[in-house]
């Protein structure tokens, strides 16, 4: 794996002075060639799946059901099943609900999804509040259809359901309302009194480290890889510190963080850069610190708390660093991340998809570059959100949280 890129991989730049115009198609078929062959899709399970013994699911679908309609989820939209063969009991969505889209859940009138508020440290001791996405919509899209969401083994257990919600909903909390510099090329900058390039300085829990780039983000410069990387590590460590302390399970993480004595490398599995000229065999079979990847993931199906990515499918562009493809990590709400509040702390799916596709036409600056910009189309913004393979630019995997305290945590490999 060519290290240097894979340490910049992506951008976050913006684009967002652009109007994504529904005019004039711009001929995407011949333009977005594929730069890697990814298999068909077969048929795509939905929703959340208990798999686990009789006697575990006498306790377990009792507790989901209590803790499915504490959140605020409607049980009349939601049917359950058991598989009597094979133990499995599956949650999902009735029809019509079950249309795989997770982008709009939000705005259907029968879901009556609202935003939470959430309170927040500061570098003062106090709290300030955060509008963030709210537990009934990180349900309602895990019960969505385009993908499965199992639990077995050590994790037939309902907590394991409540902490993946709970770690998912503070990730994204951590994300709403961050305003990093972007390093402009140069190298990244970090608070010296926890960090030295990148690597903690000793003398600190690491849960303090990381949790001084969310309260002191000016004295942040850093690329939206980092970035990414970053906000998957608070929303874990300040789950088990602050949202439902744990020690132990705090402790376990770091160390899982600490294990190769960098916290920031390989949080996400090597494979989810297979597409890499010069990814290799030993890049893929690595397993990530925090992250497992999901794969054949229906197009408009995200959970919060995801990690997405896009590729940039021009072999041109492509090359230029930085430009690789773009970091996405979904908030719920249909909206994605906005690191360096260029855009009022968010994209839309459009928005992201059209900032990526930009790039092939030179378009680096919302500014400077409005003049480049081709206009797409309603059906080139459909074709752009398939994947390489079939003429978009989305990768059909999400990386998503493991399953902290009910399945072993991997070794990277030392």
């Amino acid at each position: 794996m060519n290290i240097n890129r894979l340490t910049t991989l992506g951008t976050c730049a913006l684009l967002g002075g652009v109007l994504l115009a529904s005019a004039a198609p711009a001929s995407l078929r011949s333009s977005a060639g594929a730069k890697t062959e990814v298999p068909a899709r077969a048929h795509v399970p939905m929703g959340l799946v208990f798999s686990c013994t009789p006697q575990q699911l006498l306790h377990i679908k009792p507790a989901v059901d209590h803790y499915l309609e504490r959140e605020g989820v409607d049980l009349h939209l939601v049917q359950s099943s058991l598989d009597a063969q094979t133990h499995a009991l599956q949650y999902a969505l009735i029809e019509p609900l079950a249309d795989a889209n997770t982008l709009d859940l939000v705005d259907r009138p029968a879901l009556h999804i609202k935003e939470t508020l959430v309170e927040l440290p500061t570098a003062n001791g106090s709290t300030r509040t955060v509008i963030t996405v709210s537990k009934a919509e990180i349900l309602y899209a895990m019960l969505q259809a385009g993908r499965t969401t199992v639990f077995d083994g050590q994790a037939c257990d309902a907590q394991a359901l409540i902490d993946q919600i709970g770690i998912r909903q503070n990730t994204v909390a951590w994300a709403e309302s961050l305003s990093w510099q972007w390093p402009e090329g140069g190298p990244a900058v970090w608070n010296r009194k926890y960090w030295r390039r990148g690597d903690p300085v000793k003398g600190y829990p690491l849960y303090e480290a990381v949790n001084d780039a969310f309260i002191n983000q000016d004295r942040y410069a850093i690329g939206c890889y980092t970035a990414t990387k970053l906000v998957v590590i608070q929303g874990v460590l300040d789950y088990y510190h602050r949202i439902q302390p744990n020690p132990r399970m705090l402790g376990l993480v770091q160390a899982q963080l600490l294990q190769d004595r960098d916290p920031l490398s390989h949080i996400e599995p090597g494979v989810m850069w297979h597409f890499e000229a010069d990814s290799q065999a030993a890049d893929r079979a690595r397993p990530g610190k925090l992250l497992a990847l999901k794969n054949g993931i229906a197009a408009k199906n995200f959970i919060p708390g995801d990690w997405a990515y896009f590729l940039n499918t021009d072999p041109v562009t492509y090359e230029k660093t930085g430009y690789e493809g773009s970091n996405a990590l979904y908030l719920g709400r249909g909206k994605f991340d906005d690191y360096y509040n260029d855009h009022h702390h968010a994209y839309t799916f459009k928005e992201k998809m059209h900032e990526v596709y930009q790039w092939r036409n030179k378009v680096f600056s919302s500014r400077r570059d409005v003049a480049k910009v081709r206009p797409l189309s309603a059906a080139d913004f459909e074709l752009l959100a398939g994947t390489p393979a079939q003429g978009g630019i989305q990768m059909d995997y999400r990386a998503v949280p493991l399953l902290f305290g009910f399945q072993p945590l991997p070794s990277v490999g030392l």
